[in-house]
């Protein structure tokens, strides 16, 4: 089964964040598993564009955040093939983003399929 880890990293800048030797060490970790289906990480969120429908349907596009009243942000993701969810729930655990006032959620990829 597919599951999704989303990856959200504390606003704190006074968090120890994980080194990029960590993250290279856990995708390494991924692949050799044979789990890993595809993740990216995510561009700094002063970089974020927010799009939403105005009450008349007009477009509204903002670039100037914040977007959410959150301590938290969407770092990146990793899709990841485990047997269930406690395989999922044992790599999230593993991440590096799960450390240093991080979190990590993870959520089934939806099967319409079935």
């Amino acid at each position: 089964m597919k599951y999704m880890l989303l990856i959200n990293a504390t606003t704190d800048n006074g968090c120890d964040e994980p080194s990029m030797e960590e993250w290279i060490a856990y995708d390494k970790e991924v692949n050799d598993a044979g789990i890993y289906v595809t993740g990216h990480a995510l561009a700094d969120l002063t970089t974020a564009t927010s799009v939403h429908l105005a009450g008349n349907g007009e477009r509204v596009v903002a670039t100037d955040g914040p977007y959410a009243e959150t301590r938290e942000v969407l770092g990146g993701y990793y899709i990841l093939d485990v047997p269930d969810l406690d395989a999922a729930i044992d790599w999230a655990a593993r991440c590096p983003g799960a450390r240093g006032g991080g979190r990590v959620v993870v959520r089934p990829l939806a099967d319409f399929e079935n």
